[in-house]
């Protein structure tokens, strides 16, 4: 479980807190302000989105929290004895293994290589699928990047409301509209705190974790297709490992390389 995005967001609000003092908070609570800001917001987001779209939204939250789900490390092992197995008892032998693995984009894709002849083919039918994919975390990211854009707006209108009712108010003629225009201008003003601290400390952050579980995914689809069709053109497994792993950090490399050659893995279908 990844409990980053909760833990900063609790350290942001914590700050807020600090810096406003626990003694003047109330200060900075007003319902309507909140209510223009998260109801505005929600509705403009609903306004601009399907409901397809909107509905995701719970699996959203789940995503920010559930950890990193790729291990390329290991999927390079995979497909490593994948290749070792093509090179000793050919394709179809696949087939068979291909039951055994749970992703459901890494088994098509083995299934894909075993059925089809044209490596062009695939290669295109896959990246279709990973482009679909991205196009997908790209509207789920897209929805939370757009609420940070209207927040502010709406804290904007806001303040635009609360000013206006204040100078309508204001009593020219007396001194009782101008002696609460400090309070009068502090309300108007929260709805901008509303907005801005909405959009920096819910929106943007949960927007750039999406996007780091989609290249996360990402990698690891492109991982599987660059395997899978070295795979099919009968490259050495030794080769195709450090292919692979070209992706990662030197020293990350370094480390799985000479790991693999302790273990023996992907040196052992050279002929």
């Amino acid at each position: 479980m990844d409990l980053t995005t909760l833990i900063g967001i609790i350290m942001a609000i914590g700050l807020c807190v600090w810096g406003i003092g626990v003694e003047k908070i109330g200060n900075f609570i007003d319902p309507q302000s909140l209510a223009i800001v998260i109801g505005g917001t929600i509705a403009a987001i609903t306004a601009s989105y399907p409901l397809r779209i909107l509905l995701d939204v719970p699996k959203h939250i789940m995503v920010l929290f559930r950890g990193k789900k790729y291990n390329i490390p290991k999927l390079v092992d995979t497909l490593v004895d994948l290749a070792m197995l093509a090179r000793q008892s050919g394709l179809l032998a696949l087939e068979e293994k291909a039951e055994e693995i749970k992703d459901p984009f890494l088994k098509q894709s083995v299934l894909m290589i075993v059925d089809a002849s044209d490596p062009d083919k695939v290669r295109e039918m896959l990246e279709k699928q990973m482009d679909d994919m991205i196009a997908r975390h790209d509207e789920a990211a897209g929805l939370y990047e757009k609420a940070s854009a209207y927040a502010p707006a709406f804290g904007m209108i806001g303040t635009l409301i609360g000013l206006i009712n204040m100078l309508k108010g204001l009593d020219l003629g007396g001194g009782g509209g101008a002696s609460s225009l400090g309070q009068d201008m502090s309300v108007a003003l929260i709805t901008t705190f509303y907005g801005s601290g909405f959009a920096n400390i819910f929106c943007q952050p949960i927007a750039k974790k999406l996007r780091v579980r989609e290249a996360e995914e990402e990698l690891y689809c492109s991982t599987v297709i660059e395997g899978l069709m070295g795979i099919q053109a009968g490259e050495n497994p030794k080769m195709l490992r450090e292919h692979l792993l070209s992706c990662m950090k030197q020293s990350q490399q370094k480390k799985l390389l000479l790991k693999a050659e302790k273990t023996g893995g992907g040196g052992g279908a050279e002929s």
